[in-house]
């Protein structure tokens, strides 16, 4: 059980804290206790200077609060700016719009052009070219599907199958003379 002490105090202390107690109107053990606990709860020394305490932890509210604003700004610049212009270029407010969406004026020169010119302009063939063109293609596809049915696969016993074309050498100066005339 906690009993009463006593402790020798100079006689101005003494009443100071009663003052002090009288304000919270509570007994002098419990002003007392608040007080030590105050100072605890704060970390607080009373040998050390109170300002010097204040600034420390000023200094760490700074520093949260400074973090704070950079993660405020990051997201501004990656989420809010980015999303704010794609609305505005949705509707038609933002400055690359406008410049996509004026006119530019080309001057049209009209010509005079026979036939021949205009075809060549707009890279046409005549019917009758198309027509041999066509013609040719097919040839060179059935002169290429008769080479590959002339192709034979070969697997040999030891190493990698190979495919042989049997052909004449005759045959082979045929074909690359055609070829050469194609081109």
């Amino acid at each position: 059980m906690d009993g009463f002490g006593t402790i020798r105090l100079h006689h101005r202390t003494i009443k100071r804290f009663k003052g002090f107690s009288r304000k919270f109107k509570s007994s002098y053990s419990e002003t007392l206790e608040a007080v030590m606990d105050f100072f605890e709860w704060h970390g607080i020394l009373p040998s050390k200077r109170f300002a010097d305490q204040i600034n420390k932890e000023e200094a760490k509210t700074r520093k949260r609060v400074e973090a704070a604003i950079a993660i405020i700004r990051n997201i501004e610049k990656t989420q809010t700016l980015p999303t704010n212009i794609m609305l505005e270029a949705l509707f038609g407010k933002h400055e690359i719009v406008r410049e996509r969406k004026e006119p530019k004026l080309i001057e049209t020169k009209f010509e005079k052009l026979t036939r021949e010119e205009w075809n060549k302009k707009e890279n046409k063939v005549s019917r009758i070219k198309y027509d041999r063109l066509k013609e040719k293609h097919i040839s060179s596809l059935e002169r290429m599907m008769t080479m590959l049915n002339k192709v034979e696969k070969i697997k040999p016993r030891f190493g990698k199958p190979y495919l042989k074309l049997e052909i004449s050498p005759m045959e082979l100066a045929k074909i690359k003379r055609q070829l050469k005339n194609q081109l």
